[in-house]
């Protein structure tokens, strides 16, 4: 369990998830506030991108992250709390 808006994510942290997930845009958050509010939803992003504003302002991760032994889970959605629950026994 970590709080990320007192214990931010390290650089480290973040190429692991994304090791997990397959991509740093699988972590990124698009209905963070700031998302729109820095214009971002105009713009090109590449996996560089996001992996910079993730590590710049904890709103652009997704979340909850959870990671389970190799597993790993990002959002909220229905289907991937439930994943995680019977993951977690």
């Amino acid at each position: 369990m970590q709080d990320i808006k007192t214990e931010p994510v390290t650089a480290a942290q973040i190429d692991e998830m994304k090791h997990m997930a397959g991509s740093y845009e699988a972590l990124f958050s698009r209905v963070a506030l700031k998302y729109r509010g820095w214009g971002l939803n105009e713009m090109k992003l590449g996996e560089k991108d996001y992996r910079n504003y993730i590590l710049q302002e904890y709103t652009f991760l997704k979340r909850p992250v959870i990671i389970v032994n190799d597993k790993i889970f990002i959002g909220n959605s229905k289907k991937n709390v439930e994943a995680a629950k019977e993951a977690l026994g």
